[in-house]
């Protein structure tokens, strides 16, 4: 992987109707591949002006605001829905709206943080942060609208050069750490993952890692101490977890074989080859940027295993963890 020569930062992005529905388990914040395709076809578009193109892309949510309302008498919430058109009568003069595949929408405010591995002087780097700034209001972001830039110094684009050495990119990105605040980071946590699943399989030889996700992602309430005032009852409380840990689709695996292009009709295109695909998930976890203290640490890069059949986003988060412990850069 290369090493970033610095970073941009594209502050308190405002995005409306964003898609909420990611993988087929989960809904609520978008995966980490709407936001690595995102800065993909923004590297795309800038390709005559880079030579080693982008190295990842960094997630910060400030504000979510799903489009969802609770029924009354109800205790569960759904989505707000589009009303569609009338169709046609039926035999009995009635009509009736056409029928329509749910979709869930949420308004977000994000920051994004995009990792350059070109050498850019200062001013040509910041040059280039404010014409990224400028294609990005034209793009759409996670299927939503990104609405236009507000005014003020603390939303314009950024430019950060980094150092070459570890401890001087750290002090540079403990400095744009305080632009992502008030805020949470999304950084990948399978460590967590394995580590649960071990402990299940210490009673339950038979656990598999879906076991491990959903054990981590619902609420458990079980007993957990006995009662001071009635020693034959017990306690039971809410299982408490460190962190505010989340499941989060990061990508698809083979269901198939590779298709040759034009192979499979009703395909997208016929010049790129196909084939069927299911969800990923792991575990991701909620954090607050002034708990980071390297920018590799905040990066999401895609990931690709064509023999396995693998296409994936990851992040380096305990990585970095393990090497600094470790004592290596």
């Amino acid at each position: 992987m290369t090493e970033p020569t610095a970073l941009i930062l594209l502050p308190r992005l405002q995005v409306q109707n964003a898609n909420a529905i990611s993988g087929p388990l989960t809904w609520g914040f978008p995966s980490p591949t709407a936001f690595t395709g995102f800065v993909h076809a923004l590297e795309r578009r800038f390709s005559a002006s880079l030579n080693g193109g982008f190295g990842g892309v960094g997630i910060i949510c400030h504000h979510f605001e799903p489009q969802v309302s609770q029924p009354a008498g109800k205790r569960t919430q759904v989505f707000r829905l589009t009303r569609n058109p009338l169709g046609k009568p039926d035999k009995k003069g009635e009509s009736k709206p056409t029928a329509i595949v749910e979709e869930g929408r949420t308004h977000m405010e994000i920051s994004l943080v995009i990792a350059v591995n070109d050498y850019m002087s200062a001013k040509e780097g910041q040059y280039f942060a404010e014409d990224v700034m400028t294609a990005v209001q034209s793009r759409r972001l996670a299927g939503g609208s990104v609405l236009p830039r507000r005014e003020g110094k603390r939303f314009e684009a950024q430019y950060w050069p980094l150092a070459d050495d570890v401890e001087g990119q750290g002090e540079v990105f403990r400095k744009l750490r305080r632009h992502l605040l008030p805020g949470f980071a999304l950084v990948q946590r399978e460590d967590r993952l394995l580590e649960r699943l071990t402990e299940l399989r210490v009673n339950n030889p038979q656990a598999t890692s879906l076991d491990a996700l959903l054990d981590l992602s619902r609420l458990n309430i079980e007993p957990n101490q006995p009662n001071p005032d009635k020693p034959g009852e017990t306690h039971w409380g809410i299982r408490k977890k460190s962190g505010w840990l989340v499941p989060i689709p990061v990508g698809y695996a083979a269901l198939s074989p590779l298709y040759a292009a034009g192979e499979v009709e009703n395909a997208r295109d016929d010049v790129t080859p196909f084939r069927f695909v299911e969800s990923l998930y792991s575990i991701g976890e909620w954090m607050s940027p002034h708990r980071l203290s390297l920018p590799q640490q905040l990066l999401w890069h895609h990931s690709t295993d064509l023999d396995k059949g693998i296409y994936r986003c990851i992040n380096h988060y305990f990585d970095s963890l393990t090497n600094a412990a470790n004592g290596n850069t």
